[in-house]
């Protein structure tokens, strides 16, 4: 889990993006491989956070031209930024998988009022598990092309395209959003114990070592991901329509109103 010093530190500078800001903090969370469950001991600490400001900020002219993003350097391994409520909440809407999985993170650092748990409560009528599908397979096929396809790989870009398939394969069985944690996915594939241990093999000299280096491919991993990805293939993905814009804009209306 996270260190009480680095959890003190990323609340400290929570506070002081609030501060500087002028925003309120509705949830901030952990994200990335240490919220997966497959991050190396020097991993960055990723926090992200969703904020909103005074209702006023919304009423304007340019709002379209104000700045909805609020981002810091990496200082000390800890990687801070956030987005306005606004934004997170337009991005929902289109199944950002970067905000589904925030809002699912088991990593949490500051979750204030209802805002989260509203956001969570949206997911089966505002998540298309089509665009999940889209977004996962690309996300496999672009690690996989970028860094599996040689004689000589590095071992840790494995779990940055099992978790996508995996995924896929969870929205396919549960049609509901997939868990971010990685062992959550592992039991989709319980027929092929080979392919378990050696992705647990795997997993544990992540965890352990601070970098892996570039090995010869894993036979038993390599032979999964390209079936999974050649069946990918055959997989006809479609947009979908937005049916759930009400219930987004009286979330985001309620918080303005500090009703939560």
């Amino acid at each position: 889990m996270i260190p009480e010093a680095v959890r003190s530190e990323v609340l400290t500078r929570i506070e002081r993006a609030e501060q500087e800001h002028g925003v309120r903090v509705l949830l901030a969370v952990e994200s990335g491989s240490r919220a997966w469950g497959f991050e190396s001991p020097n991993s960055d600490y990723d926090a992200r956070f969703i904020y909103a400001h005074e209702p006023d900020w919304y009423l304007s002219v340019d709002l379209e031209e104000k700045r909805d993003v609020i981002e810091y350097p990496i200082v000390d391994d800890i990687d801070l930024n956030g987005w306005d409520i606004r934004k997170a909440l337009r991005l929902f809407a289109r199944s950002n998988p970067a905000f589904v999985e925030w809002i699912q993170s088991p990593i949490v650092y500051v979750e204030r009022g209802a805002f989260a748990a509203s956001a969570r409560s949206l997911l089966p009528s505002v998540y298309s598990c089509v665009r999940g599908v889209h977004h996962y397979r690309s996300m496999a096929k672009t690690n996989y092309r970028g860094y599996l396809k040689a004689d000589l790989v590095p071992l840790k870009k494995y779990f940055y395209v099992l978790r996508p398939l995996l995924s896929v394969r969870w929205l396919e069985r549960y049609g509901k959003p997939a868990p971010i944690e990685f062992e959550k996915l592992l039991h989709l594939i319980d027929g092929e114990r080979a392919l378990l241990a050696d992705i647990g093999s795997l997993l544990e000299r992540k965890r352990a070592a601070p970098e892996m280096g570039l090995e010869p491919p894993v036979a038993s991993i390599h032979a999964f991901i390209e079936r999974e990805l050649e069946q990918l293939e055959e997989v006809q993905v479609e947009s979908t329509a937005i049916t759930a814009m009400d219930s987004l804009n009286e979330l985001f209306r309620a918080e303005l109103r500090g009703a939560n």
